[in-house]
């Protein structure tokens, strides 16, 4: 994407108001739709193996969940029993999936509603279950996007204070998480980014790989600006401009293994962060690349060598993720 110096991200310490008292302590996890009562032994195994598919699933340790990783630093809630959790002087009741939603719509900044799961696994209905009771707890809001069924969704603030005061210590390289919708302009592309992690998490998976955390190009970017102005402060003629040269600027970007050509520094949507099979330490850099695309954007892209995914649009339903490319 290009670089835009708005897209640099400040933590937010503002103190917040007291949110509503909840009572709603909500359904347990459920086992699954229709299960038979037939008493014969194969509708009693058909059961039991659903029954112990779903338990499997409970059980499945986060580490290895592609939509659960970023709850994996938190001390928040696992099972499927609402549980009371406290920030500052507010009390919330939040489930496993309920983390996991925070937990991953903070990473992303934004996800489609349709890309989140229920307590049941099943795709998360804005007007009930999981979103509902944490929209109404006001740890998450709804934007609606031009052209499409499904509103996007984006932590408050006070869903970002719950994540950022549970977290598990001060770890180095963990998770960042971001609240509110920052670039409205391009909010469709931004909704796109989390379908496309989901896509390569579920292929690093697949060979045994373990996802770490991911990083948006908000955190490139400021990492970036903060190198590029660091001696900037302290000049008494500064014009606005850094006095960082292209060979060092150069040297920056391969110390953080970014492209840098055409007199530029080039940043992926997205960057996964993982751990291989046999412990070496690895990224993929993700772009999404949208209809809109074109001209010399588009070759820039191309000349990235970032792993490029084709995202159709989504309104009113879309082709899935197609991967085109991948870096060498």
């Amino acid at each position: 994407m290009d670089f835009d110096s708005r897209d640099s991200d400040a933590r937010d310490e503002d103190r917040f108001a007291p949110a509503p008292d909840r009572n709603d302590n909500g359904p347990s996890l459920g086992r699954g739709g229709g299960a038979s009562r037939e008493s014969q032994e194969d509708g009693s195994s058909a059961r039991e193996l659903m029954q112990a598919r779903e338990r499997e699933r409970e059980e499945r340790p986060l580490d290895n969940d592609v939509r659960a990783v970023f709850t994996r630093d938190l001390n928040l809630p696992r099972g499927a029993g609402r549980e009371l959790v406290r920030d500052r002087d507010r009390e919330y009741t939040l489930r496993g999936s309920e983390s996991r939603t925070l937990a991953t719509v903070g990473a992303f900044r934004v996800v489609s509603s349709r890309d989140l799961r229920d307590h049941n696994d099943q795709p998360a209905d804005p007007r009930s279950g999981d979103l509902r009771h944490l929209r109404e707890q006001g740890l998450v809001e709804e934007v609606r996007v031009a052209g499409y069924r499904e509103p996007a969704v984006a932590l408050t603030k006070q869903g970002r204070s719950l994540l950022e005061r549970h977290r598990d210590g001060d770890k180095e390289g963990r998770q960042t998480f971001y609240n509110g919708v920052k670039r409205e302009r391009e909010l469709e592309h931004d909704l796109q980014v989390y379908r496309a992690y989901e896509r390569q998490a579920e292929r690093l998976e697949a060979r045994g790989a373990r996802v770490d955390r991911v990083v948006l190009d908000y955190e490139l970017k400021r990492d970036y600006q903060r190198w590029l102005h660091e001696r900037d402060r302290d000049r008494t003629d500064y014009d606005g401009h850094p006095d960082r040269t292209p060979d060092e600027i150069r040297g920056w970007a391969a110390e953080h293994d970014l492209p840098y050509f055409d007199g530029e520094l080039h940043f992926p949507d997205l960057r996964i962060e993982y751990q291989e099979a046999d412990g070496r330490l690895d990224h993929d850099d993700i772009d999404v690349v949208t209809e809109h695309y074109r001209g010399a954007h588009a070759a820039s892209v191309a000349k990235s060598g970032f792993i490029s995914f084709r995202g159709e649009s989504a309104k009113l339903g879309g082709s899935p993720f197609d991967p085109e490319r991948r870096r060498a």
